[in-house]
């Protein structure tokens, strides 16, 4: 059986404030682990695709490299390795890796994970994603990994979904704990879930989850060039209300719904949609929905959230919005989905306001309030912006990812030391 984290580890992430590391965290964490013999630790991340390594661990992997371990990626190979490697990780691929399970290619992506074990030598294998997190912690410790861990984005079956799915999902995610070292949640609905299917409370963590919050000015000059920059390309009037979502482009994101308030209060704003198509979804948008305009992945997220009047995400599922999270820091009143992964970004009303999923109407209205109540954007986005501040570092989640390594490491005797 697994071994169990020890006391001393948070039960939750400790708050932010001043755009510091919590000094709970802080004051525990080692300066730089190394192995027994005063070598650099190395430890992998497990993702399906190069994109997550980018868009969701590029600052936890560059924690990683600061404190002085090598630092390794593995997925399969994209478009986003050059900007992985520049961070200073070193990236390996398993070219039969696909995010569907297929199991002719499954099979074949298992055999390249062992070789990528084998030949990284991992002292710490962290997993992520639904199905390289499932693969990665049983051949993980098949291959005697000294150090497994697992981050949990959000569990891929929620209530209202099928039964058979909810048994699938849950079965294999509750099988695969068995073989980590431990489990860190970003919402505390999941821990809640996987511990009723046996997942012991004792080797799991609400670390909750983060952002780069220096990439998003406060209000002032930098800020409003940004704004200014962006409203002219996109040809916006003065005093014209802009309103946009961000996320792939598949229906699970609430696109659809989101177009049909657009059509419903046309002439109020103008609606946008940010982010990259994702075609291998089956759920794939391939047309465009009227009432929104489509542009696309883009570099330049903070100044698209600075030209953005409200912010919107109507979607089904999240482990624990990161878009939410942006627009947050970046202070914009926003309406999101009254789902787990929504519900962490802040409180309706008085953060935020909240809406049932999949329901065009509900979505309409709470949009129409914020386009029409300009006091209420001003005291909801300043109450977002002050919530992500205290509670929205990535930097500090990725520093309990260390601390959770090292507590591990003193569980299990391995005989790492510190500088």
């Amino acid at each position: 059986m697994p071994d169990q984290l020890p006391d001393q580890l948070p039960d939750q992430l400790p708050g932010r404030a001043s755009g510091q590391v919590p000094d709970q965290v802080a004051d525990r964490l080692p300066l730089r682990l190394r192995g027994e013999d005063g070598r650099p630790l190395r430890v992998a991340h497990l993702t399906t695709v190069d994109m997550s390594l980018h868009l969701l661990l590029a600052t936890e992997l560059t924690v990683d490299v600061e404190h002085g371990l090598q630092t390794h990626g593995i997925s399969a190979p994209g478009p986003y390795l050059d900007r992985i490697e520049r961070i200073g990780v070193r990236h390996r691929p398993l070219p039969s890796l696909t995010r569907a399970w297929q199991p002719r290619a499954d099979l074949a992506a298992a055999r390249e994970l062992l070789a990528a074990l084998r030949e990284i030598r991992p002292d710490v294998l962290h997993t992520h994603n639904p199905k390289t997190g499932v693969l990665g912690r049983v051949l993980g410790r098949l291959a005697g990994v000294p150090v497994v861990v697992n981050t949990c984005h959000g569990l891929w079956a929620q209530a209202h979904d099928p039964l058979a799915k909810r048994l699938a999902v849950l079965g294999a995610e509750a099988l695969a704990a068995r073989f980590s070292h431990a489990e860190l949640y970003q919402n505390a609905e999941d821990r809640a879930t996987l511990a009723r299917w046996g997942v012991p409370a004792k080797r799991s963590r609400v670390v909750g989850n983060g952002v780069n919050l220096d990439r998003f000015p406060a209000p002032g000059p930098q800020r409003d060039a940004l704004r200014a920059r962006l409203r002219t390309e996109l040809g916006l009037a003065d005093g014209e209300l802009l309103v946009g979502g961000v996320g792939r482009r598949v229906a699970e994101k609430g696109i659809r719904e989101y177009a049909e308030a657009a059509r419903a209060l046309a002439g109020k704003a103008r609606f946008v949609w940010i982010g990259p198509d994702d075609p291998d979804k089956p759920d794939a948008l391939r047309a465009a929905e009227a009432g929104l305009e489509f542009l696309g992945a883009r570099d330049d997220m903070p100044a698209v959230y600075a030209a953005l009047d409200v912010f919107v995400l109507p979607s089904y599922r999240e482990g624990f919005s990161r878009s939410g999270m942006e627009a947050a820091a970046s202070g914009l009143p926003m309406v999101l989905s009254d789902i787990r992964g929504c519900r962490e970004i802040g409180t309706h009303g008085e953060h935020l306001l909240l809406a049932p999923a999949a329901d065009a109407a509900a979505l309409t209205r709470a949009l129409d309030r914020l386009l029409t109540e300009p006091e209420l954007r001003i005291r909801l986005g300043a109450a977002a912006r002050r919530r992500a501040l205290d509670r929205f570092d990535q930097r500090a989640v990725a520093r309990v990812s260390l601390e959770t390594y090292a507590a591990v490491a003193r569980r299990r005797g391995l005989r790492w030391s510190t500088d």
